[in-house]
């Protein structure tokens, strides 16, 4: 599956929401990540984020799932952070 995730934490729990998110997804833009994901590591994923938020009722991770990307389309406006874009 493909999905979107961002998160909205405590300053102090977004380094280590940075690096988990790294570790499954592809980093956009500040707290905004993307990618393919398994299903198994989707649930680890979700996992080890719900470990970090603390104040579940002022911080949160939205996540949009994708079964196909097959009628979508990327348009980036500016500088483009995602790590596997290469220019030929």
């Amino acid at each position: 599956m493909f999905i979107i995730l961002y998160y909205d934490v405590d300053k102090k729990r977004c380094g280590k929401m940075l690096r988990t998110c790294r570790q499954y997804l592809q980093w956009v833009q500040n707290s905004v990540f993307e990618g393919e994901i398994s299903d198994a590591n989707y649930e680890e994923m979700v996992h080890n984020l719900t470990k970090i938020i603390k104040k579940k009722d002022e911080e949160s991770i939205v996540i949009y799932k994708f079964r196909t990307m097959q009628y979508s389309k990327r348009v980036v406006i500016g500088a483009d952070k995602k790590e596997d874009i290469k220019f030929i």
